[in-house]
């Protein structure tokens, strides 16, 4: 080799040992790379009861559910962050130490300006709420003429509603807090504390059955798209990701499952029958309440006292004239079906209910959702398994969904005209009955979950250092009832489910 190649030859690899010891950033990761890394999915939250509260048997509610869904997806363990008040939401959005927020937020221009919205999934309306009983605004003119209170969160879609009305109404007058969030305002409003506040009409529905007080004055928007938030610009991996996941739990047919759950019962409200449901919680409950925990078996002690409730406003001496009878309102094929020898005595008829509604639950087909099967056994309990499953071949006869709670409702009181029970398996059923008997149910269970969730201690703001991670595995809905159950008895033919329909 020439003295000018070996020179060459140098030169090359000392440029390569230069370029080795030289440091070159590596390519950024995705937001999504980087969350499935670190293995946790951190959302930030509102404790509601609506997007996320302690339960049972764990946490549970709407955005908690589909939070648990996504963390699944990408593989990771569910990290809920409740934080106090919208306050706190953002500001740690914006320090990273979350990586979304899913607390039923109202989509808005202002935070759009801001932050990236995910695909809304669910729709309300803004209300003005009063006190029933005491004097109605009947337009925002009444309001800004009246010496009242109206207090709404600070940096809420509310007062942002209130911002654009003043245009036109600059004699309108507010109050912002950060002490007290929406369901607080409300509760302030039930007790007479405060005169107005402005919520979100699901909201609403939801607080009437632990405070049938709430009474709404006017409406003050349409309907406003509610979804989750995330950062704006840069990396948008994870909005994209997002995004088709609500487009596939949507076209699924999921997402209306959970807003069937939690709030396809709340569209009717009766004031006269919950004021005597909450007056019933607060002077009869304490003295059954022990027998509903003892005998609910895999159900949520509430759901059995509900079922009592509906069957008879938990009087163990009830009697109705087609024979049935007892706290359960049990028939006498049914009692003897379940070893209930007196149908009198309250805690025989509360195990022996319980026994009855565990054994429907096994019948009903594995094609339900986990979470809507207690609801068709709930209408077997009412009107007979043979009808519910009629009204099941009548949705998927119709092009609806025979797992589905919400489509089969809607086919429940068919099953009293003679052009569809004419051609069933088990004939004419007062279906009508059956769901109201049902949607009923589910709302004394809301009442019952929401008067005790008030007299638990509120909830201080979250110091992000010292969450805990929640595995989206170790929570069910406390409305849910478990399929593997303990009992070991056998499970009634159709005739005798039949012969327990209630009056």
């Amino acid at each position: 080799m020439t003295r000018f190649w070996l020179r060459k030859l140098t030169s090359l690899i000392a440029f390569l040992l230069l370029l080795a010891g030289c440091e070159y950033p590596t390519q950024q990761q995705s937001k999504v790379e980087e969350i499935r890394q670190q293995g946790v999915l951190r959302v930030g939250t509102l404790n509601n009861q609506l997007s996320y509260y302690i339960g049972q048997d764990g946490p549970t509610g709407l955005d908690y559910e589909l939070a648990a869904m996504l963390a699944d997806e990408l593989g990771v363990t569910l990290e809920m962050r409740p934080i106090f008040g919208l306050s706190g939401l953002f500001p740690a959005l914006d320090r990273g130490e979350i990586d979304l927020i899913a607390a039923g937020l109202t989509i808005t221009p202002e935070r759009m300006a801001h932050y990236a919205p995910a695909p809304a999934y669910y729709f309300a309306s803004q209300v003005l709420v009063y006190k029933n009983g005491q004097w109605r605004p009947r337009s925002i003119e009444d309001l800004a003429s009246r010496d009242a209170t109206l207090k709404v969160t600070t940096n809420s879609s509310h007062e942002a509603t209130l911002n654009a009305l003043i245009v036109e109404h600059p004699e309108l007058s507010w109050e912002t807090t950060d002490n007290q969030d929406g369901d607080e305002l409300l509760k302030m409003v039930a007790e007479g504390t405060l005169d107005y506040t402005i919520a979100d009409s699901v909201d609403v529905a939801i607080m009437q059955r632990t405070f049938p007080e709430i009474a709404v004055a006017l409406e003050l928007s349409e309907d406003q798209p509610i979804g989750w938030y995330l950062e704006k610009g840069g990396d948008d991996s994870l909005h994209a990701l997002i995004i088709e996941f609500f487009g596939e739990l949507k076209q699924s047919g999921g997402l209306a499952k959970l807003e069937e759950r939690y709030f396809g019962h709340v569209d009717t409200f009766d004031y006269v029958d919950t004021r005597a449901f909450i007056r019933a919680l607060e002077d009869k409950l304490p003295e059954w309440q022990p027998l509903f925990e003892k005998y609910a078996g895999e159900f949520d002690w509430k759901l059995i006292a509900a079922l009592a409730y509906q069957e008879s406003h938990w009087n163990p001496n009830a009697v109705s004239p087609t024979g049935v009878r007892g706290m359960m309102m049990l028939t006498l094929p049914t009692a003897k079906s379940v070893g209930v020898k007196n149908r009198l005595d309250p805690e025989e008829s509360i195990r022996g209910g319980a026994l009855y509604l565990s054994k429907l639950i096994k019948r009903i087909p594995d094609s339900i959702d986990e979470h809507e099967k207690v609801w068709f056994a709930l209408a077997s309990y009412n009107v007979g398994f043979g009808h519910v499953m009629d009204a099941r071949r009548l949705t998927r006869a119709q092009g609806g969904d025979p797992d589905a709670w919400a489509d089969v409702k809607q086919r429940l009181p068919l099953l009293r005209k003679r052009q569809y029970y004419s051609q069933t398996r088990y004939g004419y059923a007062r279906g009508d009955e059956a769901l109201k008997y049902v949607e009923n149910i589910r709302r004394y269970y809301q009442s019952i979950t929401g008067y005790f969730k008030v007299q638990e201690p509120v909830i201080e703001e979250v110091n992000i250092d010292d969450i805990e991670t929640i595995s989206p595995v170790s929570a069910a809905l406390a409305t849910s009832a478990a399929v593997s159950a303990a009992t070991s008895a056998s499970s009634p033919t159709d005739n005798q489910s039949d012969e327990n329909s209630s009056n």
